[in-house]
């Protein structure tokens, strides 16, 4: 995994950064699209749009596991020198990288209501609830092996912690960074792994 000082990203935390920016979006454009008739009328369009919420949260919930659970299983032990990025810093990350398409995301999905009332919208919302079900997946291995899964920062820049460019996962200790198992931040604001210097050092 190379040596020296690098940053490590919470892989649960990469996959849930784009799941609020999603989930709230999408009920909005969702509801404005109630409003519009549409070609096919409303009926039709919640119709649709029910089916495609479903769809989009097995397949966001279930999409590339094997490669999730693979990676998990060759992980290795992050050693002491790591910098591991903050919860926030992760989502402002992904946030700053993908404004642009979540913002083209958001105006077809209202867009798409002339045709189908509030479909658009309901399937955005649909993969937001699909990848809060992964992280909770993977909150789940975390916690049934008492270790936190990283990802490099660089590796994880595109947004996607299972990537072509990730060749492996490090593993701290749960009491490492700033978010529990499956990535939500931990209650009272408290932090364990170092001190604070745009992240923390990896805590065994």
């Amino acid at each position: 995994m190379g040596h020296g000082v690098y940053a490590l990203a919470r892989v649960a935390v990469v996959v849930r950064a784009p799941a609020s920016l999603l989930w709230w979006p999408g009920l909005l454009a969702a509801g404005i699209g109630v409003l519009v008739p549409g070609l096919t009328g409303r009926t039709a369009g919640l119709s649709a749009g029910a089916a495609l919420f479903v769809i989009a949260a097995c397949v966001g919930c279930v999409a590339r596991r094997g490669r999730y659970a693979a990676l998990a299983r060759d992980a290795s032990r992050a050693g002491k020198a790591v910098i591991l990025q903050d919860r926030l810093v992760t989502l402002r990350v992904w946030r700053r990288a993908h404004r642009w398409w979540l913002l083209l995301a958001f105006l077809t999905a209202v867009g798409s209501s002339f045709v189908l009332p509030a479909a658009g919208g309901l399937l955005m919302a649909g993969a937001a609830l699909g990848l809060w079900g992964k992280a909770l997946w993977l909150g789940r291995w975390e916690r049934e092996h008492e270790a936190l899964l990283w990802v490099r920062t660089e590796a994880a820049g595109r947004g996607c912690a299972a990537g072509k460019e990730v060749r492996g996962y490090l593993l701290t200790g749960t009491a490492a960074g700033d978010a529990r198992p499956g990535g939500a931040r931990r209650g009272g604001g408290a932090r364990a792994g170092g001190p604070r210097a745009g992240g923390a050092r990896a805590g065994r």
